[in-house]
């Protein structure tokens, strides 16, 4: 499953992550395309380490969250 977060404000980005990692956490792989901006990286990188996700992967532009 993927998510792509073009176009969504910075403050609706920790509510979307994590209600798209925990609701679809039996469908990993998943992948959050975040772009190139590191505001939107480190928001992301903020959800998946409040979370303890146990294994993921910074790709260019997307994160992918293996094991939620």
């Amino acid at each position: 499953m993927k998510l792509d977060l073009h176009g969504i404000r910075h403050r609706d980005v920790d509510r979307l992550v994590e209600n798209f990692l925990l609701l679809n956490q039996e469908q990993a792989p998943l992948e959050i395309i975040c772009g190139n901006s590191q505001k939107m990286i480190d928001l992301v990188m903020g959800v998946i380490l409040r979370l303890k996700c146990e294994s993921y992967e910074l790709l260019q532009g997307a994160i992918m969250v293996r094991k939620v």
